[in-house]
């Protein structure tokens, strides 16, 4: 159980969160995080998992953001290309959408606006000839094709957690915060331990405000603050289908109300398709995609497929609630993606920093930008540190990652090549320290199903806060599309147990 007092008391174990409490650490801050569930456990796992510009947003002029995303890109890349990989989008075309000179503008300003320099550039491509027309209608002939990238969503934010407690940096899963008052220079707060109701207390010099969709009941019902609170919660669901195509590209096609939707290869035998922009009301945890979404999602992608997508293709589906700042846009998707900070901050008191917006793709800039906010109050905090700096596993080449996964594998010759691959993928570098003194395949122990083995259990509890089947299956890894309820209970079984063994602690075991 925690307690005592730090520099800084984060609530909020997403993106934001979870990138401030890495880059505060690595200033020289103490740092205290706590989430009251899982890590990654709404919004930030619940995206349409791309590191991209938004191609969108220059419709709404909206330039500085999409530079700002479009530097990011490359940064991120460099920083993770385990989990951060190039993916190229087929923009197919035809009369009645935007103009053909429309997206060609828009295109060559997201080549330029970001410095690009690892990504290769949009060409036109004619889909009658390129393997990506297959399976499109045939009234598409001619298409764009540019580069984003793809993120493995909710295990950027676990390494960012990881990084953080590396550096001193304590992460509290399962904790909520439940009262915050000033006490002069000082927060006071009260967690709650949601495993067995526990509380305790601890103080902070400051107290951030990172609880995504939560962000308002923070500042009313916790730090009972009378505060503007402009967030408007925009629902956005995908669909998982059956392979619609034999490719790896992805296609954003543009639907005829304005809005765009991607169809993205996935897990390798699935294809995700997203997203909606829905006003939402009521409580975040229970958002879930409806039948209307379905409805659209299929009939969006159906319109440009030669083979229609039907709901029996469907094996998952997933909806989260983005925290968005209420710029007065009249319609959701017109909202304004960048994030906004709001720093109450009275004189001789402690300072609630609490933040709005924003994208994954912008967090590590966040970061820098929220410890600015505050560098009045830390004096001593050391300067930014980033933007160079890999993530856990991270050191590896950004380039060339297929070659250094076959050396890896090589090491390793008496495991399931297709089980190596997910692990490089999904551990990058950290992969030789989860098979450390793995000699054959016996001394992985018990599968579980798809290859998740007892060995990887034990890693992702005592590295990664793992504590329920749910955290593994869907968030650190989506082997919940290949594994059946009976392996869901084996493992949450399993899990429990390790629970009871000293080597784990709430606060995320020793580090590697």
């Amino acid at each position: 159980m925690a307690g005592g007092h730090h520099d800084l008391v984060i609530v909020g174990g997403g993106i934001n969160g979870c990138g401030i409490a890495r880059d505060a650490a690595g200033r020289g801050l103490t740092v205290y995080l706590c989430e009251m569930g899982d890590l990654a456990g709404a919004t930030s796992s619940a995206s349409t998992k791309l590191i991209h510009g938004g191609l969108r947003y220059l419709e709404y002029f909206e330039f500085r953001l999409v530079r700002a995303a479009l530097v990011e890109r490359e940064v991120l890349l460099s920083t993770a290309p385990h989990i951060i990989w190039p993916l190229r989008f087929i923009l197919p075309h035809h009369r009645g959408l935007r103009p053909w000179l429309v997206i060609r503008l828009g295109l060559f300003l997201y080549d330029h606006l970001g410095g690009r320099r690892i990504l290769p550039p949009t060409r036109s491509i004619d889909l009658r000839a390129d393997p990506a027309g297959r399976g499109l209608k045939s009234i598409y002939r001619r298409a764009f094709e540019y580069s984003d990238c793809w993120v493995e969503d909710a295990r950027l934010v676990v390494l960012n957690a990881r990084d953080a407690a590396d550096r001193g940096a304590q992460i509290s899963t399962r904790t909520k915060c439940i009262a915050a008052h000033r006490e002069g220079g000082i927060w006071r707060l009260t967690m709650k331990d949601e495993r067995n109701g526990a509380h305790f207390e601890m103080t902070a010099r400051c107290l951030i405000n990172a609880a995504g969709p939560w962000v308002s009941q923070v500042i009313s019902e916790v730090a009972k603050l009378q505060l503007p609170s402009r967030v408007r919660l925009v629902k956005g669901s995908h669909i998982v289908l059956d392979r619609v195509f034999d490719h790896d590209r992805a296609y954003i096609f543009q639907n005829t109300d304005g809005r765009i939707c991607f169809a993205i290869p996935f897990e390798r035998d699935f294809t995700l398709i997203g997203t909606t922009d829905e006003d939402y009301e009521g409580d975040p945890s229970g958002a879930a995609i409806t039948s209307d979404e379905t409805d659209y999602l299929l009939t969006s992608v159906s319109e440009y497929l030669e083979r229609p997508v039907t709901r029996d293709m469907i094996r998952w589906s997933y909806s989260g609630v983005r925290p968005l700042y209420d710029d007065g846009a009249s319609r959701a998707q017109e909202t304004t993606r960048d994030y906004v900070f709001n720093l109450d901050s009275p004189a001789g008191e402690a300072p609630l920093l609490s933040i709005f917006g924003g994208k994954i793709t912008t967090y590590r800039r966040l970061a820098e930008q929220a410890l600015e906010k505050l560098s009045d109050r830390f004096p001593t905090m050391t300067a930014p540190w980033t933007r160079d700096a890999k993530l856990p596993g991270g050191d590896i080449p950004v380039t060339d990652f297929d070659a250094w996964a076959s050396r890896t594998a090589r090491r390793y010759p008496f495991l399931d090549p297709a089980l190596m691959a997910r692990l490089c993928r999904a551990y990058g570098s950290q992969v030789d320290i989860l098979l450390s003194g793995v000699t054959s395949a016996a001394d992985l122990g018990r599968d579980f199903g798809a290859g998740l083995s007892a060995r990887e259990l034990d890693y992702l509890a005592k590295y990664e806060w793992a504590e329920t089947a749910e955290d593994i299956l869907w968030r650190r890894s989506k082997l919940g599309l290949r594994v059946g309820p009976s392996a869901h209970a084996a493992i949450q079984g399993y899990l429990d147990d390790l629970q009871h063994k000293p080597l784990l602690s709430s606060t995320g075991g020793r580090s590697p």
